[in-house]
């Protein structure tokens, strides 16, 4: 990627509570193809689940509040990372290309991965039009079904205290360095 194609669409400090929100439940962000490959790459029988961040209205009122009240449950992956789409386009581009490649681009969405291997993703269309208390109840099936670490990824009283902004992506401004 060039220098211009790799720029982030949107102004950093103006998405950094977009991040917050999912960094205060225990994601690790995933800032550059390096990692992703550090985190995908690895061969140890663990759960990880990857998260494609994004500034769309359904990833602000349902997606990451959703995800988020997942991570509640007793079972969860046994590590929580994102990605920003528009952001660092070179770290999801190589989840798209390498890690998701038999799956349509989706911002937001997740996938959950085992061994390097796709387990199930979760795509905008199947976002878009639920609230969060009903993506949290899919994504807790998945995780009793697929996963073994004792959750919750964060104590509840840490949980309670997170504010969920419910803003769309339209009213951030764009990247102008």
């Amino acid at each position: 990627m060039d220098y211009f194609s790799n720029r982030p669409n949107y102004d950093p400090n103006a998405v950094q509570f977009m991040r917050d929100e999912l960094t205060a439940v225990g994601f690790e962000e995933l800032l550059t193809p390096e990692d992703v490959d550090k985190v995908l790459d690895q061969k140890n029988d663990e759960t990880v689940l990857v998260f494609i961040n994004s500034v769309c209205g359904c990833a602000a009122g349902s997606a990451r509040p959703g995800f988020s009240a997942a991570l509640q449950n007793a079972r969860i992956p046994d590590r929580l990372t994102t990605v920003f789409a528009g952001q660092e386009k070179e770290a999801v581009s190589r989840l798209r290309e390498r890690y998701l490649a038999s799956q349509p681009p989706s911002s937001p969405g997740a996938a959950l991965f085992k061994n390097g291997e796709l387990v199930f993703m979760i795509h905008r269309h199947q976002i878009e039009g639920h609230d969060a208390e009903d993506i949290a109840a899919v994504l807790k099936q998945l995780f009793d079904q697929h996963c073994s670490r004792q959750g919750p990824s964060v104590p509840l009283e840490q949980f309670e205290e997170i504010f969920y902004a419910k803003t769309c992506g339209s009213k951030i401004p764009k990247f102008q360095g």
